[in-house]
């Protein structure tokens, strides 16, 4: 539909007008709707978004603002007269019943207590019962039940025709075939709902396509929406879809219609009742607007300990008569609102990329873009992980990129638009040479990451030092990376065993450090000595060992020499160390530079014996492996792990034949599926686990 240049032109003007915001002028009402069709077109039809939608949703409301000041200058195809495009002729193109209109948006409370206002005024009353629930971010779908049976299902498309998506929708589990509307007085119902891919299931799917060398999707939005245009219904099925249904858009009535029609929260509960996974459990029913913004607010907290991805939540007038008084726009129902969480997605321009060295010598390249806000965070640093990455996503120098801040807090790059470059782009040269010692860099078969072999670089150096004394390490309280780097650039720091050899007699010197923060840190490395020996284990960072393959390895000798003496075979033997730990472990302590360090830190006074050899056979799980998978709720997962090992238990990091107890929270993933194939593992739920160790 949009050719190259028309694309191009387009994308520019998008972010000229990103720019303007919150004053576009009036003269740019005719761009500014030009823009806003392309994006819909690339939303609804393509699904391959060029903005985020926060910056859609801005530029929606500069055009209404604009149309608002300006009456004379609205026109008929104006976006704000009617839904976005969004069919697609390789299905067939069907009628709602009702126009499926989209939802006004707010982003704080000030707009939900206006909005609330509006309400009251048009409503003609003092106070309004709301339902809230959650704002699902998957594909919208409409269904039609005739007699009970499903009839059709279809998208959104332009929200006045959809596309038919029966035979897709029908491999989806969670909606029903058929349900007993008749027995509410129902004949034929349209129902709304969104179409959705569990975190779970969009990991498990792009982990799928990493086997297969294909590049992952961007999100679970993405994926729902895409696999409904799957043209082979079983590799719909396939897809693990789930569908919420929330909303009763049209129903003819056979009898009295029933009472479950009265109130939003009715029809909850209605599609509950006949089999439909509606938000029935997640809404919450509130008399005015004070105690919808609490749920709000708490939600979006909550929102990443959720199975699926949200956007935020709706707010929708309970009474269906009052619903029906307060009517629509051509463009958003009055009776609801969504309340809108912080932006996730934003985009940005790729100014430049940084090569660091981290401490096992791996060279990370890092993004570095014009600072833009992001879920509360303003970020302008995004890791690419490494050259396969950079290469995958076509990323170039000058790229527009659309950047995504997931529940995991790290940003990451979704993809370049590509369609945006004018030619002054450049590519990414990936160093052949570290870029602090200028060592040639070597990359393992089979890996991924470049490397520099040089274990003297400065950068491996100081990051080794900052790994040391990390809150998970050394815990060396107010030794954090700043200090680090300041004292090596001074020449306090050199190595790790310098850590207790600091000169602060010289630090007193240096402008922040008084008497009282020289007397704590002095306070803290003196406390770091007696640490158990499995923090000092992961502390050294042994590659591939972590802190739960650090305990296992600190309770499987009297003395960290020990392993000095230990063969691969006899490695490989301890619980959860396979062939690629046990080599890097057993190269490790038959370094001379290593045992030479350890020997350092002994005379230093660090605690180089086990202290838990004595102890293991004493408690009540002595000998038994355990693994965490899933959400637990009454639980965090370091306090289930420290109550199993506080009875001699042993945690391991993987599913393997070595696993006693595989304790199951909600949402557990590949784990619990790898688990029931060995049947020596006890699949046991959190209560079973605290019956165990005698908690329950």
């Amino acid at each position: 539909m949009y050719n190259a240049n028309e694309t191009h032109h387009l994308q520019q003007l998008t972010h000229t007008l990103l720019k303007e915001l919150p004053t576009i002028p009036e003269k740019e009402i005719e761009g500014l709707r030009d823009v806003l069709r392309f994006h819909e077109y690339r939303y609804y039809v393509l699904d391959e978004p060029m903005i985020a939608d926060y910056e859609y949703d801005q530029l929606y409301k500069a055009l209404e603002r604009l149309e608002k000041d300006s009456p004379g200058r609205i026109t008929p195809d104006s976006p704000t007269q009617r839904v976005a495009r969004g069919l697609n002729p390789s299905f067939p193109t069907v009628d709602h019943l009702v126009p499926m209109l989209s939802l006004d948006n707010s982003y704080n409370a000030e707009d939900l207590i206006d909005w609330d206002r509006r309400v009251r005024e048009g409503a003609g009353i003092k106070e309004v019962e709301y339902c809230v629930e959650p704002k699902f971010d998957g594909a919208s779908i409409s269904l039609i039940y005739d007699d009970d049976l499903l009839a059709r299902g279809a998208t959104r498309g332009d929200g006045v025709q959809g596309d038919d998506i029966t035979t897709n929708i029908r491999q989806i589990r969670s909606v029903p075939l058929s349900a007993r509307f008749s027995d509410y007085g129902i004949q034929q119902i349209e129902i709304r709902g969104e179409v959705l891919l569990s975190k779970k299931h969009f990991k498990a799917f792009n982990e799928k396509l990493a086997e297969q060398n294909l590049p992952p999707l961007a999100n679970p939005r993405n994926a729902a929406s895409g696999s409904l245009r799957i043209k082979d219904p079983e590799e719909v099925r396939r897809r693990n879809l789930e569908a919420f249904l929330y909303h009763v858009s049209y129903h003819t009535d056979s009898g009295k219609p029933h009472h479950a029609l009265d109130t939003h929260a009715g029809t909850l509960k209605m599609l509950w009742d006949l089999g439909f996974r509606s938000p029935e459990k997640e809404k919450k029913i509130f008399r005015g607007i004070e105690g919808v913004i609490d749920y709000c607010l708490r939600f979006e907290a909550e929102r990443d300990d959720l199975p699926y991805e949200i956007d935020g939540m709706v707010i929708k007038v309970n009474d269906i008569a009052l619903q029906e008084k307060l009517g629509m726009t051509t463009h958003h129902p009055r009776w609801a609102i969504a309340f809108k969480f912080k932006a996730r997605q934003a985009t940005s321009k790729l100014r430049a990329v940084e090569f660091q060295v981290g401490r096992t010598g791996s060279i990370t390249p890092v993004a570095k873009i014009d600072p833009v806000p992001i879920g509360g965070v303003t970020v302008s640093s995004v890791s690419l992980f490494n050259e396969d990455v950079i290469r995958e996503k076509d990323l170039m120098i000058g790229d527009q990129v659309l950047v995504e801040r997931a529940g995991d807090v790290i940003p990451y790059i979704v993809k370049s638009i590509a369609e945006a470059r004018n030619g002054h782009e450049h590519p990414i040269q990936f160093p052949h040479k570290c870029p602090v010692c200028h060592t040639q860099l070597y990359k393992e078969e089979g890996e991924a990451v470049w490397r520099c072999v040089n274990i003297e670089c400065p950068a491996q150096v100081v990051e080794r030092i900052i790994h040391f004394v990390s809150k998970d390490a050394m815990d060396i309280n107010g030794f954090g990376e700043a200090n680090v780097r300041k004292f090596y650039e001074l020449g306090f720091l050199t190595d790790i065993p310098s850590i207790y050899r600091l000169p602060f007699d010289m630090i007193r010197g240096l402008e922040g450090f008084g008497e009282k923060s020289i007397t704590k840190l002095q306070e803290a490395i003196e406390k770091s000595k007696g640490q158990p020996l499995h923090r000092l284990i992961f502390a050294l960072g042994i590659r591939y060992v972590g802190e739960t393959t650090a305990k296992t390895l600190a309770q499987s000798v009297e003395n960290i020499y020990d392993f000095a003496g230990m063969s691969l075979e006899e490695l490989q033997q301890m619980e959860d160390v396979g062939v690629k730990v046990a080599n890097s472990i057993y190269h490790f302590f038959h370094n001379k530079g290593n045992l030479d360090l350890l020997k350092d830190l002994e005379e230093l006074g660090l605690t180089m014996k086990s202290e838990k050899k004595s102890s293991i056979a004493s408690g009540n799980l002595a000998g038994q492996t355990f693994l965490f998978t899933g959400t637990l709720n009454r639980l965090k997962r370091s306090e289930a792990e420290a109550m199993a090992e506080a009875q001699g238990g042993k945690i391991l990091s993987g599913v393997s034949s070595k696993l006693n107890y595989l304790v199951v929270g909600e949402d557990a993933g590949s784990k619990l599926e790898k688990a029931k194939k060995i049947p020596s593992i006890h699949i046991i739920t959190e209560e079973e686990f605290l019956d165990l160790v005698g908690n329950g």
